[in-house]
């Protein structure tokens, strides 16, 4: 092993609105004393524990359009859930928006920002 994974790094416009969503999406905390104003933004624990999100403000991003090659979704998180129907329902409150496709056991959506994640169940 090389090193461990520190942080999963989504750039966006608005950092602390995306982490806001994915706060409520995962349960994870924000964590103010990682964080850095609104231009990064960090959910999870201290570097090192798992899971941790960091959110890092990106002015001029084009955001990924699900499944066009053009623009590739650039990365995903995907999100085991119980009942997906309940699931479905909060993320759309929260501000994601689905996307075209899903398979046995997982549907495609994307954040407020537009990044696509799954949510996925057994």
């Amino acid at each position: 092993m090389i090193g461990q994974l520190r942080s999963t790094v989504i750039d966006c416009p608005d950092p602390r609105a995306l982490a806001g969503f994915y706060a409520e999406l995962l349960g994870l905390p924000l964590v103010e004393e990682n964080s850095d104003g609104d231009d990064w933004v960090v959910l999870g624990g201290s570097p090192g524990h798992q899971p941790r999100l960091a959110f890092q403000k990106a002015l001029n991003l084009r955001a990924p359009a699900w499944p066009d090659p053009e623009r590739p979704q650039q990365f995903h998180l995907d999100v085991t859930v119980d009942d997906i129907e309940a699931a479905e329902k909060a993320v759309l409150a929260l501000g994601a928006r689905r996307l075209p496709g899903e398979g046995d056991g997982w549907r495609v959506y994307a954040d407020p920002s537009g990044h696509p994640f799954c949510l996925c169940w057994d």
